[in-house]
């Protein structure tokens, strides 16, 4: 019974074994006939192409830029403040007004000046009478001299009469001028064209000679721009600017404000911590849309590059071996290619390395695209 009860379990094993086996087996062979399948599918199957917008590589004259950023900065800055003790009576201008030189601001109480005017003109007017007679006296006293009838003491009296009054006449006149002067400075007038800031002081209001500031004044037409570039473009700059005018192009971020200035300044050290140079460009700002303290995209035209290979910048593409673009072959087929890229301007990039003239590039659509890649061209 032992013997009979082994021998059948063993043989129960052996047939689950073979079972197994021969499903695994059949598992197999479902695979491998079934990817053998899809390949001969595949195979059937069209390759789908890739739609793309290509742009031809060219030779073009092409501007010789350099960009930095900067802010723009009034050409002028005035703080009024009054040159006379006295009290506000107008204010003849709002904030943010845009005035002229020679527009009155302030007035300030002018009678206690016209009054000091006046006593001035009164202690000439004076003097001038005192001054005609001693003057008659000198000559009398001359005569008499020549004719023997007056002493030299008597005339030199005379003499000295007539000069002391002829200095006082020159220091009332000095008064009056003076005095004229201090009742002009009661209508305080723009030193420059410009536009007013805040103002800082209100009618009726006691004001100090030469003391807070009135109201600023910022020139705006024209403007500056000031902006920094590395010190390695310095010795170009300095070669471009000795033979012409370098022209710069401002542009307010986010906009379509594009300003034209010409550059004037450059500053006469680097700066040790940055090793930037300062620059400066002077703007008509017609237009005023250039305003103190902005921030700006910068351009400095520096001239122009001959026959450069040229290519719309988005059609370039950064991968981990550097920049690259795909070339569309004349198979319709794709081919990456890495690039040196020497530069770009405006929309387009100026191709040092990697590329020949009249190959055409993908400028849209490469995210789908891969090595060898069958493409379809659209229109751009």
């Amino acid at each position: 019974m032992g013997n009979n009860s082994a021998q059948s379990k063993r043989h129960v094993r052996r047939i689950v074994v073979g079972l197994i086996i021969l499903a695994l087996l059949a598992l197999l062979g479902w695979r491998i006939v079934g990817a053998m399948l899809v390949k001969a599918g595949r195979a059937r199957l069209p390759i789908e192409a890739v739609p793309v917008a290509v742009a031809p590589v060219t030779r073009e004259t092409a501007p010789e830029e350099l960009r930095a950023f900067g802010n723009a900065e009034a050409s002028a800055t005035v703080s009024i403040r009054s040159q006379i003790t006295g009290v506000i009576t107008v204010i003849n201008i709002e904030e943010g007004q845009d005035v002229k030189q020679g527009d009155l601001l302030f007035s300030i109480d002018s009678r206690p000046l016209a009054a000091a005017l006046k006593e001035a003109e009164a202690n000439l007017a004076k003097n001038k009478v005192q001054f005609e007679n001693a003057e008659k006296g000198r000559v009398r006293q001359e005569e008499l001299l020549k004719k023997g009838f007056a002493s030299e003491d008597d005339f030199d009296k005379a003499k000295a009469e007539s000069e002391a009054l002829a200095a006082s006449m020159r220091a009332n006149e000095a008064a009056i001028d003076n005095a004229r002067v201090q009742l002009e400075y009661c209508s305080i007038r723009a030193p420059i064209n410009g536009r007013t800031g805040a103002i800082l002081i209100h009618k009726g209001n006691l004001v100090q000679a030469n003391d807070l500031s009135l109201i600023t004044i910022n020139q705006l037409q024209p403007i500056e721009v000031a902006f920094g570039v590395p010190q390695q473009f310095l010795s170009k700059i300095k070669e471009r600017m000795a033979k012409t005018k370098l022209a710069v192009r401002a542009h307010v971020p986010n906009t379509e404000t594009n300003e034209i200035g010409i550059l004037t300044f450059v500053d006469n050290s680097v700066d040790r911590t940055t090793g930037m140079i300062q620059l400066k460009a002077l703007f008509t700002n017609e237009t005023a849309q250039l305003w103190p303290g902005q921030f700006l995209e910068v351009t400095v035209v520096l001239g122009v590059k001959t026959n450069a290979l040229i290519i719309p910048s988005r059609a370039v593409q950064d991968g981990q071996k550097g920049p690259f673009v795909y070339v569309v072959k004349p198979d319709q087929m794709v081919e990456p290619r890495n690039v040196t890229v020497e530069r770009t301007f405006g929309e387009s990039s100026i191709i040092a390395q990697g590329l020949n003239e009249a190959e055409t590039v993908a400028v849209d659509g490469q995210l789908r695209l891969k090595p060898g890649a069958k493409v379809e061209i659209k229109g751009n």
